[in-house]
């Protein structure tokens, strides 16, 4: 357990569990399905009836389809198990909005702008929140580390996103020197 034990006397309330999984298309675009299951260990009242235990409050799927820029170039939203059926559910189209932006640059924020809050579903906003980094994990291999800047090729997208990955970094120095910053090169930019 990567945890320290546990407090002894604990009792479960809630059991949310999240599963994206990342695949390559035929035609050379990329997909994300992601999963989002909320689950009460207990019968719960609900104002459109009684859910009882060990069903999924939520039940939650987002489709994303990429191609190789990190480009969202559709989207599907199903909500099959929500606790206020018919109406929870009818929001599933709006995440088509979502077509056309870049899962690297500025999503989460694009995201907040297009569907967040009553725009939305919370829950298949919080998803989608996490699905840069999941696309970068699924897909990173797929692209080439050593591009070079000179011939037009793109810094990869999953520098500058994390402490490890920082431009100025001894990660990027060492496995991606086409794009490292010199610390001091770095410093020197700030001062001015």
């Amino acid at each position: 357990m990567s945890l320290t034990p546990p407090i002894p006397r604990r009792a479960l309330k809630h059991s949310r569990t999240i599963q994206i999984e990342g695949f390559v298309r035929d035609d050379g675009l990329w997909e994300l399905d992601a999963h989002l299951t909320d689950i009460k260990p207990f019968d719960l009242s609900l104002p459109a009836g009684n859910l009882p235990a060990g069903m999924p409050l939520h039940s939650l799927w987002l489709r994303l389809t990429l191609d190789r820029q990190f480009t969202i170039v559709e989207v599907e939203a199903n909500s099959e198990a929500v606790p206020y059926q018919g109406y929870c559910n009818t929001i599933n189209p709006a995440y088509k909005t979502l077509v056309g932006l870049s899962l690297v640059k500025g999503f989460r924020y694009a995201l907040k702008e297009r569907i967040g809050g009553a725009l939305g579903c919370t829950h298949l906003t919080e998803l989608a929140q996490i699905l840069p980094t999941a696309a970068l994990q699924a897909f990173g291999g797929e692209i080439d580390r050593n591009a070079d800047p000179e011939a037009g090729q793109k810094k990869p997208p999953q520098l500058d996103r994390c402490h490890a990955l920082r431009s100025e970094g001894a990660v990027v120095a060492k496995y991606y020197p086409k794009w490292a910053i010199s610390p001091s090169a770095e410093a020197g930019k700030q001062t001015h």
